[in-house]
């Protein structure tokens, strides 16, 4: 849907009455579907024992990638291969910024280093960019290549460095999701310098069909990596690893205990190391940071997670979320809504 069609159709803002707020309860930053399949993003809140909406926004597609700002502030993107980029809080107008004509938006934004930066694609041939925007206008300052195809999650550094994860997954953004060639599938793992864009590194696993997607960085340091196994064997991709660890300086994967279908929607670092939302196999996934296996949760379609570095993390699955403490105890919620692939949690 283009700009013209979804501004001359929609009431831009939509919100909810916010009900009473529980104490103990964490706002949670998400996008989702309604029962009548409407796209919407904004605050949700686990409440007498359902998931609430508190305030939200009607999108004109589906959404992926978020980022809660200082002052409340949303920052939502178009799931890939997508045309806008959103700025939204409760009681202000909706600041929207439309790709260019020639790219398409990937699915991640961060603010780090002063600005906010945005793996993008383009049109011709599919190469990865990463733009730095200015984080008032949301225009774009200056961009890069992201050293790879199909570029998806940022993850920023102390010392002025990006780290991107290059998919690797040959597409073509004007054919939506349509995954071409995969043989020609090159996942890589990069390192820039934020604000010249010079690359400082880049990292391959053994496997080219283990597609790098989501990151999250573990209070030792270790970044853990969400992988997508794009084997065409079943039995290959079934068994296919979940996790990568990177340590700075070396990347690994981590061969699961038993097959996890190959797929992780999301992960998310906890005090012991990461969850990772393993979707197709049902549940919830865990590891140390040094790679020990961790155990088991299940939870049908899991895949949005939110960590709590204080007292644990959130998970979102079909018709039902879970909340788990850092000592081991959990807590299910029922909830209507059709989550998509991330959240995040604010107290």
């Amino acid at each position: 849907m283009r700009r013209r069609d979804w501004l001359a159709g929609s009431a831009a803002l939509l919100l909810t009455a916010a009900p009473t707020r529980a104490a103990s309860m964490p706002r949670l930053a998400a996008a989702w579907d309604d029962a009548e399949g409407r796209h919407h993003a904004g605050w949700l809140q686990p409440q007498h024992g359902r998931l609430q909406v508190l305030r939200s926004i009607e999108l004109p597609t589906r959404a992926h990638g978020l980022w809660i700002e200082p002052d409340g502030a949303l920052l939502v993107v178009a799931r890939r291969p997508g045309e806008w980029l959103l700025r939204w809080r409760a009681g202000a107008p909706a600041q929207w910024c439309w790709s260019e004509p020639e790219r398409r938006f990937c699915g991640h934004v961060i603010a780090a280093h002063g600005a906010l930066y945005t793996t993008e694609a383009e049109l011709d041939g599919g190469a990865g960019r990463v733009v730095r925007r200015d984080a008032r206008s949301l225009a774009p300052l200056a961009d890069g290549p992201s050293h790879g195809i199909d570029p998806h999650q940022l993850l920023s550094d102390a010392d002025g460095s990006l780290l991107v994860a290059n998919g690797g997954v040959p597409t073509r953004p004007e054919s939506g999701r349509l995954k071409l060639d995969l043989d020609r599938m090159d996942p890589s793992l990069v390192r820039l310098d934020a604000h010249r864009g010079t690359l400082l590194g880049q990292w391959r696993l053994p496997d080219p069909r283990l597609s790098i997607r989501h990151l999250a960085r573990h209070a030792d340091g270790t970044v853990g990596i969400a992988l997508q196994s794009e084997h065409d064997d079943v039995a290959r991709r079934a068994a296919a690893p979940l996790l990568a660890l990177f340590d700075g300086h070396a990347l690994r994967g981590v061969e699961p205990p038993r097959p996890l279908a190959g797929y992780a929607g999301d992960i998310a670092a906890t005090r012991a190391g990461f969850v990772l939302a393993a979707t197709r196999a049902g549940g919830l996934a865990h590891w140390r940071s040094d790679g020990t296996w961790g155990g088991f949760d299940p939870l049908p379609e899991a895949c949005a997670l939110a960590a709590r570095p204080r007292d644990g993390w959130w998970a979102g699955g079909r018709g039902q979320v879970l909340q788990a403490t850092d000592t081991g105890s959990t807590h299910r919620v029922t909830s209507a809504l059709r989550l998509d692939n991330h959240w995040l949690s604010r107290d």
